[in-house]
């Protein structure tokens, strides 16, 4: 595990596409700060949306999960060492500089009482272990330690089941559909969201982090007013709840997108639906937003 803002894990994407390669589960808090550049050092922002995924060059999938209080920190750093471990794969916890600085109340949770993931081992013996070879349910192979035994290699090239560097484009593109499969085949596994109001919204709010927490007094608000508003948060940025997200839309007239830059999860959501007029109401500041910041994005959208 490590932490790091902006500018460190730019200069880490070269460790990100390697751990995705070699198949290492780490995790990584990434706290987006204000940008681009050194920007306003302590100030906040939800800039690196994409950054957090793509980063690094190549094509691949990793795991993003967005807490958007204290408490979700802490629940959301525990899931995902369990994330990390059950596909072998980078998760980045992103949080946004006012969750940084945030001091709030939450609960602890000894070991005995999470749920934690136990590392799947090889289970033939060691002359017939193949670091790289799948497990064919979940598309994970089964990961041995160094002192365990095993021959254990780490090849960030192209390499075969055995982890031997194989360069043909046979090789090449089973090793690469297979680091993304194991992403999408288990997203439903995977993904998760939050939903406040949602089931007869005609408006429908889409935020994430700590602009969430005030979307959803907003909509409060909103719905002490007759208006019908709701919220749908996703927790996983990456891979998003695009099922859930469908489902809470179905009878939304408007979907706002509610963010600190000018439209990065937006456009992900654009893509989701192609029938829909998807609003974006940026909120650009470096210090932390209040109600009046949001209300005044969304005001002429409303």
């Amino acid at each position: 595990m490590t932490a790091t803002s902006g500018p460190g894990y730019s200069l880490m994407a070269e460790g990100i596409g390697y751990a995705v390669m070699v198949e290492a589960p780490i995790v990584i808090v990434y706290s987006m700060r204000a940008g681009p550049s050194t920007g306003v050092a302590t100030g906040t922002g939800q800039g690196d949306v994409v950054q957090s995924k793509w980063a690094s060059h190549g094509h691949y999938e990793l795991i993003v999960l967005a807490p958007n209080s204290v408490q979700e920190c802490f629940d959301l750093t525990i899931e995902a060492f369990n994330l990390a471990e059950k596909y072998r794969v980078p998760v980045i916890v992103l949080i946004d500089a006012v969750l940084s600085h945030m001091s709030e109340k939450y609960v602890w949770k000894s070991p005995g009482e999470v749920k934690l993931v136990t590392r799947k081992k090889p289970t033939v013996p060691p002359e017939q272990y193949k670091p790289f070879e799948p497990d064919p349910e979940d598309l994970v192979p089964p990961m041995a330690c160094y002192g365990e035994g095993y021959a254990v290699l780490a090849e960030s090239l192209s390499h075969d089941e055995r982890g031997y560097y194989d360069p043909s484009k046979e090789t090449y593109a089973k090793l690469v559909e297979r680091l993304t499969m194991k992403i999408i085949k288990n997203k439903k596994n995977i993904v998760m969201s939050e939903t406040y109001m949602t089931s007869d919204a005609n408006i429908l709010f889409i935020a994430f982090g700590s602009v969430s927490r005030i979307v959803h007094a907003i909509v409060r608000e909103l719905r002490s007013k007759g208006v019908k508003a709701g919220l749908f948060r996703p927790i996983t940025l990456w891979p998003i709840d695009d099922e859930g997200l469908r489902k809470v839309a179905s009878r939304a007239e408007k979907v706002i997108v509610v963010e600190m830059n000018y439209g990065q999860l937006h456009r992900e959501i654009m893509n989701i639906f192609r029938d829909k007029n998807v609003l974006l109401a940026p909120v650009i500041s470096p210090d932390p937003p209040t109600i009046n910041d949001v209300y005044s994005s969304i005001g002429e959208i409303l």
